[in-house]
């Protein structure tokens, strides 16, 4: 194995599987000094059944190990190491905020915002990739032998983490090597699946015949007596538990064997001094890899070391801590614990990790059976869940759940259980969560936050109305007790359901209410919510200078505190808001803003609106060929999605821009394809915008007329605002194309009306380019008209509007 991939530059995964103490690690030890004679460098990581302390898991461990991390290496260093990474190439500079997760460093405020804008199978898969790309990088200079032990024990995100390394060794000079138990195995046929075309090979170690275990037991004594043959039979052909008989065997200096490798360890613990046993029991407490300082803590002693351990084979250095030779040894020195004095040992061992790692401290506690231990798994949940890893945090809130004997910590649980489901995206199993939640509660602060948690799920799963519902029980209840922030979430999450239900002034209220009840708590994570939601609600109705201020100040407070999920959801709309200003260069610059964040953070909705908006602007301007660059990649995103609004939106632009370059017939068929697709999802949001482009494509004035009728319908039965400045600008240059002046006027007058409260640049020229086209159409040729085509003829200049300018140039061609 090592010889193919040194000569082909191209490796494999092996998986040696076997029982507990068969031999797994010392053939893996034997494999790697191979591959080390021919040039490898090895990397390894041990995944742990307990005491995985905070930066210590199998996958952060290989990470550090390919950056030349060394063991316990400070902030500062890893700091270093990180940049350096990315300097050297390594990794690209984007990669930042995946590396500084996997080595335990503090995002910048920006990149928090990153981080924060992601959704959480974005930040996983992103993590992947960098230890991917790590792994072909560094063996590009020096063949490379990743092993990971006892994956028997690894959980569903780490077995993706070795399946993308698996397929990734299979394309550079690099060996993935793991262990695993028979039983327990994780590694099956659907892992397997999706390590891509990478070769595999599982060796199944099992027992040594009787000739191999004499060779073995000849390294220790002689083999032929009978005692060694006692020994040989006694191990029925495990190495490891006849390696131990044997050391047992010089320790003692008698031949009596023990039966079992519990009554082997114990027999082994006994003939220590007093202080290594004590020593030896604490360790196992801390679990099969321990720190120097937290066994010190343990048995009170600032100047223990463990030589006497390390002597006597039953611990090794490991890193920057020490490490059982096998997890049998600490298995059994920590069955042979009594209860009382285990119990104190967690105890004092959830006291050390305190602060330094709640997750540790929780599972110390939950082995002391310590009652306190529900609420620490809630804390160290919270923790997690603050850091944006929510597999942890649910791992936790599951065990919390277990242990709660107090109802009200067992809601305070599912709830932060739901939580976590709904940001990896189970939605129905969040709502599922708050439900149960619900029925634990022992009071209506409790019942508030888990109808509000079950709204929030019902709203995402577009279930508007019993999301209403649970949101009238939640205000009833945050009303009653004075729940600011509860109220302040409830008026935030009412507003979103209303915004998709067409209850425009709803939808402002709410979100008013929103806003000063988060800035009367403080919270400017809520005010930057609320803003984002009330640019939303002016824009539904319209008013879309004031959506742009609401925007920009969301926006604005995003930055400054590092909110990047509201601000990626909200900076495309400062641009859509920008255009019906005029303002389309700004509107550009926030399209192209937006779709980078959106690509970066794989925020797909957003990307889809930044390139629409982009392809908008650029269609507007003139720019054909990137229109259509943004447009066909904005329709593939919302095809994918299965985003229908969005996809007749893009369709309806790419009929636009062909019949823009004169390509009628592909035109027409694109705004077929959009017409179809409002028929079947509703026209509310889009609906009279197709019409109009779909009547200006007609060469039937039948039906062109229905559809206009159409649309004028819909616009005044209520729909999204962009439709009345969108129908506008399509009605009143296809009247003014085909001579019917009033018609055009009519057109004007409308859009007037539908502004008056809040007149907009974009509408204004509109109105007065139509009015003053259709009066030259009609023969007037006063010095006051002549002015004002003159005017808006610069304006468009100005503003970039290449397809408004040409009829108002050929219109004064004739001065």
């Amino acid at each position: 194995i090592v010889d193919a991939c040194r000569v082909n530059s191209a490796g494999q995964a092996v998986v040696v599987r076997g029982e507990a103490g068969i031999g797994k690690t010392r053939l893996v030890e034997e494999f790697t000094k191979a591959a080390a004679d021919q040039g490898y460098a090895s990397h390894r990581g041990l995944v742990l059944d307990f005491g995985v302390g905070k930066g210590q898991d199998a996958i952060r461990s290989v990470v550090r190990s390919l950056l030349g991390v060394a063991p316990g290496g400070g902030k500062k260093a890893r700091q270093a190491t990180a940049e350096a990474a990315i300097t050297r190439g390594l990794l690209s500079p984007e990669q930042r905020v995946f590396l500084k997760d996997l080595l335990d460093l503090p995002q910048s405020l920006e990149e928090r915002a990153t981080y924060d804008a992601m959704d959480n199978a974005t930040r996983n898969e992103g993590k992947r990739t960098v230890l991917a790309d790590l792994l072909h990088r560094v063996s590009a200079d020096t063949p490379v032998v990743v092993v990971v032990e006892d994956v028997h024990w690894a959980n569903p995100l780490m077995l993706t983490h070795l399946a993308r390394m698996a397929a990734t060794v299979a394309d550079c000079p690099a060996l993935l090597v793991m262990t695993s138990r028979v039983e327990g195995d994780p590694l099956d046929q659907a892992w397997r699946s999706t390590t891509g075309e990478c070769p595999l090979i599982t060796i199944d170690l099992g027992p040594l015949r009787r000739e191999d275990a004499l060779s073995l037991a000849g390294a220790f004594i002689d083999a032929t007596n009978q005692f060694t043959l006692d020994c040989v039979q006694r191990a029925e052909g495990n190495p490891f538990f006849l390696e131990q008989l044997l050391r047992n065997a010089e320790e003692r200096g008698d031949e009596e064997v023990p039966a079992s490798i519990q009554s082997l360890v114990l027999a082994r613990m006994d003939r220590l001094s007093s202080a290594d046993k004590q020593a030896l029991q604490a360790a196992s407490v801390l679990g099969q890899r321990f720190s120097l300082d937290a066994l010190r803590h343990l048995i009170d002693d600032p100047q223990y070391t463990c030589g006497g351990l390390i002597e006597r084979y039953l611990v090794r250095p490991e890193g920057d801590g020490y490490l059982f030779v096998h997890a049998l040894v600490q298995e059994g020195v920590y069955a042979s614990l009594l209860m009382a004095r285990r119990t104190e040992l967690h105890r004092d061992a959830a006291g050390w990790y305190g602060e330094r790692d709640p997750v540790l401290r929780a599972e110390h506690l939950d082995r002391a059976n310590d009652p306190a231990a529900a609420a620490a798994y809630l804390g160290a949940a919270e923790a997690q869940t603050a850091a944006l890893d929510f597999e942890t945090a649910l791992r936790l809130t599951d065990r919390g759940i277990e242990l709660a004997e107090d109802p009200l910590t067992k809601c305070d649980l599912m709830c932060l259980r739901g939580d976590a489901l709904r940001n990896m995206g189970a939605t129905e199993e969040s709502i599922a969560a708050f439900e149960t939640a619900l029925d634990a509660a022992g009071d209506n602060v409790r019942r508030c936050r888990a109808w509000i948690g079950m709204a929030d799920g019902l709203r995402v799963a577009d279930r508007q109305k019993p999301a209403l519902k649970a949101l009238d029980k939640a205000e009833a209840a945050a009303t009653k007790h004075d729940l600011l922030p509860e109220r302040a979430r409830i008026h935030y999450l009412r507003g979103n359901v209303y915004f998709p239900l067409g209850n425009i002034d709803g939808c402002l209220e709410e979100h008013e209410k929103a806003l000063s009840f988060y800035r009367e708590v403080g919270s400017t994570e809520g005010e930057a919510l609320a803003l984002g939601g009330l640019g939303d609600a002016h824009y539904l109705r319209g008013h879309m200078r004031t959506a742009c201020e609401q925007f920009q100040a969301c926006v604005k407070l995003c930055r400054e505190h590092g909110y990047g999920r509201i601000e990626v959801a909200n900076r495309h709309m400062v641009g859509w808001s920008r255009v019906h200003l005029m303002e389309f260069a700004e509107a550009l610059e926030d399209a192209l803003a937006s779709t980078k964040m959106a690509a970066e953070v794989s925020h797909r909705r957003a990307e889809l609106l930044g390139r629409m908006l982009a392809g908008r602007i650029k269609l507007e301007l003139g720019d054909f060929v990137e229109a259509q660059e943004y447009l066909e990649r904005g329709f593939e995103i919302a095809r994918t999605m299965s985003a229908s609004n969005f996809e007749a939106q893009t369709l309806i632009l790419l009929a636009q821009l062909n019949a823009a370059q004169g390509g009628m017939l592909e035109a027409r068929e694109f705004a077929e394809l959009a017409l179809g697709v409002v028929r079947e999802v509703g026209t509310t949001f889009i609906g009279p915008t197709v019409l109009a482009v779909r009547a200006a494509l007609t060469k039937d004035p039948g039906e062109r007329k229905k559809a206009l009728e159409e649309a004028e319908y819909i616009l005044d039965s209520g729909c999204v605002a962009h439709n009345h400045f969108w129908f506008a600008r399509t009605a009143i240059d296809d009247a003014l194309a085909l001579g019917n002046w009033e018609e055009a006027e009519h057109y004007a007058t409308r859009l007037e009306t539908y502004t008056r409260e809040q007149p907009l640049a974009w509408p204004d020229f509109l109105i007065a380019r139509g009015r003053a086209l259709a009066a030259w159409g009609r023969g007037t040729r006063t010095e006051g008209l002549v002015t004002e085509m003159k005017r808006l003829h610069d304006l468009a200049v100005r503003s970039g509007m290449k397809l408004a300018a040409p009829h108002l140039e050929r219109a004064l061609a004739a001065v």
